[in-house]
């Protein structure tokens, strides 16, 4: 696994330079202004973000997105289509609530685009009686399609406030969700399992259940329920995560070598990644991928906050 822990640092991630943002890695891919919600959304949301991204009027981006957890995304400005398990999807602005991914999902975005949302905890749409999650794996809905006030989220950003004033705008809105549509809390085992899939998404099902002190049969009902899928699926799509994140350049590179060696090899490195992303890892590198490493970053930012390897508002190693 020496050369594959290598790449990241013998080759810089492909760029798009035509693309401009007010945030950036240090090797001038854009990244969101993100951060972690007030502790009383803490149970309920992982991240919010802001994504502002400025390029020429006739500029086309295809990329994709590789995300594990249910997401509100907001899109503001940009035309927009995703690939979904269903069929394209198109949107300029809508609120609109994507599912985890199984795999990389096809978007593309023509024009300059702005983009905000917040990453839901596992267990959330369960605890809100909202759509059952593995319906939603690699598919999205618009707000009006699942009852929730899409004009109200569109509306609510003050074109002058910044990025902050946004977030705090979507963590009121989040309470008022909460306070209208709360049947149950989230599940305290699915925040555990989220936790140890950041730590180390090497560990077996059966560990993680012994750990918790549950049945192997109930910790796995209950990661179907919260995450879509099997937990097996969870824990390989995060290692795949975390190893996107090295060699796209927004990680820990003190982790380098420990996510490398995840692995067996190289060959199976190349495999696994290829299955989940489309692509092999040196591609993956070479090309520009600026949405990916948007939702790369900014769950790599959660990751390293979860597992106390970053202060909330530390400077991140990769800016």
């Amino acid at each position: 696994m020496t050369r594959s822990s290598r790449w990241n640092a013998d080759r810089l991630p492909g760029v798009d330079r035509a693309i401009a943002s007010p945030n950036a890695t240090r090797d001038g891919q854009p990244i969101s202004f993100s951060r972690a919600p007030s502790a009383d959304l803490e149970r309920w949301i992982g991240r919010f973000y802001v994504t502002i991204v400025d390029t020429p009027p006739d500029h086309h981006l295809e990329c994709g997105l590789l995300s594990d957890f249910a997401c509100i995304r907001i899109q503001l400005r940009g035309r927009w289509q995703a690939n979904t398990a269903d069929r394209i999807k198109t949107a300029d602005n809508a609120a609109m609530l994507f599912g985890p991914q199984s795999h990389r999902m096809p978007v593309s975005v023509a024009g300059s685009f702005t983009s905000v949302g917040a990453f839901l905890r596992p267990g959330v749409c369960h605890a809100l009686n909202g759509p059952k999650l593995a319906d939603l794996v690699d598919r999205l809905e618009h707000f009006a399609d699942i009852g929730l006030p899409g004009q109200r989220w569109l509306t609510m950003f003050d074109p002058q406030g910044s990025p902050e004033d946004w977030v705090q705008s979507m963590e009121y809105e989040m309470r008022c969700l909460i306070a209208e549509r709360a049947v149950r809390e989230p599940d305290p085992i699915s925040a555990r399992f989220e936790a140890a899939a950041f730590t180390d998404p090497t560990i077996s099902v059966a560990k993680l259940a012994e750990d918790f002190g549950v049945e192997q049969r109930r910790l796995e009902r209950i990661v179907r329920r919260d995450f879509g899928m099997a937990p097996k699926q969870v824990l390989r799509r995060a290692r795949a995560l975390d190893m996107a994140s090295h060699l796209r350049g927004v990680a820990d590179h003190a982790e380098a070598e420990a996510i490398a060696l995840r692995y067996y090899d190289q060959s199976h490195l190349i495999r696994e990644f290829t299955e989940l992303f489309g692509m092999s890892p040196r591609q993956f590198v070479e090309r520009p991928q600026p949405l990916m490493t948007l939702g790369l970053e900014t769950r790599q930012a959660r990751r390293l906050e979860t597992i106390r390897r970053l202060e909330p508002g530390e400077v991140k190693p990769w800016e």
